[in-house]
């Protein structure tokens, strides 16, 4: 998908904005969120893909340039579309995947920010496809007796 799609008759024209988001968890099942510079709300580390790169690619480069960490892919979650946190009249197309890291994150590069935070979290002010789509999957995943500890970041 490009920066933006036709409307149909009666539709309000949407720029769409794709992106690849991690789902990073520590040993506690704690989410890693992240707010960037000049924005209010959390959401997962990642960012928007160049053009030509794969969403994988995209991924790994974001990871890095966030928190400072080499990552290992996991597992692809799936391709999402939810409301942007940020950009009004934009849709957010998101391929998430989970991911482990090879030390604990920093802040670095755009990042203000950065916490875990619970699953059921009610406090933080966090991205519609953190409250929408990863949220409720982690909690799915860990309800169906999948042991995502195995995935959390190492190291911490």
């Amino acid at each position: 998908m490009g920066y933006g799609r036709s409307a149909g008759f009666g539709e309000i024209k949407m720029k769409v904005i794709t992106v690849a988001a991690a789902i990073i968890l520590n040993a506690q099942q704690q989410l890693l969120v992240v707010r960037k510079h000049h924005t209010a709300c959390f959401m997962q580390v990642g960012g928007k893909l160049e053009p030509n790169e794969l969403p994988e690619a995209t991924m790994l480069r974001e990871i890095q340039e966030e928190i400072g960490c080499q990552a290992q892919i996991e597992q692809f979650v799936g391709r999402y579309e939810t409301a942007t946190a940020n950009e009004p009249d934009h849709q957010l197309v998101s391929y998430v995947y989970v991911v482990t890291l090879d030390h604990a994150p920093q802040i670095d590069a755009e990042i203000a920010e950065m916490k875990w935070v619970d699953l059921d979290d009610q406090s933080t002010l966090l991205a519609p496809l953190t409250t929408e789509i990863v949220m409720p999957w982690v909690k799915n995943y860990l309800k169906a007796g999948c042991d995502l500890a195995y995935y959390a970041t190492r190291e911490q």
